[in-house]
């Protein structure tokens, strides 16, 4: 699968080891521009190149991985959506600390920002260090959350994050899964690991139940 990166700092480059170990190519993006990208690809491989986030818009799966104070330009400075997944791995946290969304989540936010986009929260509430390393361990796997409103979306992010050997929960929708999942909440932050195999969700985290 070809998947685009908005972003390419820490969390675009944890995600972009992790698809390209398991046979995925990324194509990773800067407000700095492709050139400025070259020894980041390099380092990565072959399967690893540069382009403006428009282009890198274009691609099926999107992940983006950009600071939520950049969110808003980020997003906005990039053309039509038609349909491609959005994967959001970014955490409503400015300068002045946690930002307050009311009853909604910050996933809702960048929904409104990606029309025609298919919304899925996952992966912010990891510390990259610990996604960093190897998703397997004595039988046990490393969990990723998923929350959204398109349930055919979802399902596609949580395959392709388990083809990346973690186990996905699906948490609902984007207002209750990604609030559970947000910073400064319950999960976030905390390193959770299931029986190999698992199941993918469970009722009692499933917030559309």
């Amino acid at each position: 699968m070809n998947i685009g990166i908005i972003g390419a700092g820490q969390v675009a480059q944890a995600f972009a080891h992790k698809a390209i170990g398991a046979g995925h190519t990324v194509i990773l993006s800067s407000r700095r521009g492709p050139d400025n990208l070259a020894a980041l690809v390099e380092g990565l491989g072959p399967s690893a190149t540069a382009a403006t986030p428009a282009k890198v818009a274009e691609n099926p799966v999107v992940l983006l991985a950009v600071p939520w104070p950049e969110v808003d330009a980020a997003l906005r400075s990039l053309p039509t959506w038609h349909g491609q997944i959005l994967i959001d791995a970014t955490n409503g946290f400015g300068e002045n600390g946690l930002v307050d969304f009311d009853d909604g989540s910050s996933s809702e936010t960048v929904a409104a920002l990606a029309p025609g986009a298919h919304v899925v929260k996952a992966m912010n509430s990891l510390f990259m260090a610990n996604f960093a390393l190897e998703p397997i361990s004595d039988g046990f796997r490393r969990v990723v959350f998923v929350a959204g409103d398109d349930s055919a979306a979802k399902t596609e992010v949580a395959d392709l994050f388990e083809s990346f050997g973690f186990a996905s929960i699906d948490l609902g929708t984007l207002r209750k899964g990604g609030r559970m999942q947000a910073v400064g909440s319950t999960l976030a932050g905390h390193d959770f690991f299931l029986p190999w195999p698992a199941p993918r969700s469970f009722p009692a985290f499933n917030g559309e139940r």
